[in-house]
C-alpha cells in the first residue's frame, strides 16, 4: 500500500482558525451551533462563493465499546453518549468540512459519510459487513486508550475489515485521549505500531463538548476546534489518493504494513 502524506503537506493544518476560514464554517454553524444534516442536505453557501465538493463514505470499525458512536457524535457536533448501548444496526452520518489545499490555495468541501455498525450486529448478519465495505473510501480503525485488547486486536481488525481493499485508506484513531493518565497502551507500543504499519495514527478525546452560554447547548466553534485534526487528517489522506489515481501526483512508493 503506498504511504500515506505528511500531515500538513495537502490540507492548510489551521485554516479554519483563520479569518477567511471562519467565513466559510458559517456554512455548517446556525448561531454557534453545528447544523445536522440528512443524507440529500448540504451547506448554503453565500452566492458569490462556489466550490468543488468531493464526497467519501468512511467505515468506522472496532470493539464494542472502544467509542465508535462517541466518535462520529463529536465528528458531526452532536451530544456524546453518556453510557454506551451497542448501535443495533448500521448508522450512517453526514458531516461536511471546508479544507484548503496547499498547492493549489483552493478551497473544498469534504462530506463524509461515516458508517458505524455495531459489533454484535456485524456477527449476526452476513450482509452488514459487506454493505458497510461496498464503495468504502477509507477504513477508521478505533482503539480505546483505556482498553489493551481493543489496541492489540488492531492487527486483526486490520486484516479482517481491510485485507481485501489495500488501496483504501486506513486511519488508526485512539480514543478517550482525555484518560491518558489510565491508559493501558504506553507510548512506545504506539511508536511500534506506526513503525511497523505505516499508518497515521491520531487522538481524539471523549470528554462531552463546551457548551454555550445557556450550559445546555453545544458550542459549536469550540467542538470543531476539538476535531478538526481528525477532520483535516480524512480530507488529507483521502483528497492526496484521489490526485495520485487521477495521475495528478506520482504514485508514492508502496510499503509492506505489519
Amino acid at each position: 500500500m503506498a504511504r500515506p502524506p505528511v500531515l500538513g503537506s495537502v490540507v492548510v493544518p489551521n485554516w479554519h482558525e483563520s479569518a477567511e476560514g471562519k467565513e466559510y464554517l458559517t456554512c455548517i454553524l446556525r448561531k454557534n451551533r453545528r447544523r445536522v444534516f440528512g443524507l440529500l442536505e448540504r451547506p448554503v453557501l453565500p452566492p458569490p462563493v462556489s466550490i468543488d465538493t468531493a464526497s467519501y463514505k468512511i467505515f468506522v470499525s472496532g470493539k464494542s465499546g472502544v467509542g465508535k458512536t462517541a466518535l462520529v457524535a463529536k465528528l458531526a457536533g452532536l451530544e456524546v453518549p453518556v453510557v454506551h448501548h451497542e448501535t443495533p444496526g448500521i448508522q450512517t452520518t453526514v458531516v461536511f468540512w471546508p479544507a484548503k489545499l496547499q498547492a493549489s490555495d483552493r478551497v473544498v468541501m469534504f462530506r463524509f459519510e461515516f458508517w458505524d455498525c455495531g459489533e454484535s450486529a456485524l456477527k449476526k448478519f452476513d450482509h452488514m459487513l459487506p454493505a458497510c465495505k461496498e464503495n468504502t473510501d477509507a477504513f477508521l480503525f478505533l482503539f480505546s486508550f483505556t482498553d489493551r485488547a481493543s489496541f492489540e486486536d488492531l492487527p486483526g481488525q486490520l486484516a479482517r475489515i481491510a485485507g481485501e481493499a489495500p488501496g483504501v485508506i486506513r486511519m488508526v484513531i485512539g480514543s478517550k485521549f482525555d484518560q491518558y493518565m489510565h491508559t493501558d497502551v504506553p507510548e512506545r507500543d504506539l511508536i511500534a505500531f506506526r513503525q511497523a504499519w505505516e499508518l497515521p495514527l491520531l487522538r481524539v478525546k471523549s470528554v462531552p463538548g463546551r457548551r454555550l452560554a445557556d450550559g445546555r447547548t453545544l458550542d459549536g466553534r469550540a467542538g470543531l476546534a476539538d476535531i478538526a485534526h481528525i477532520l483535516n487528517g480524512l480530507a488529507e489522506q483521502l483528497w492526496h489518493q484521489d490526485q495520485v489515481a487521477a495521475g495528478l501526483l506520482p504514485s508514492p512508493p508502496e510499503s509492506t504494513p505489519g
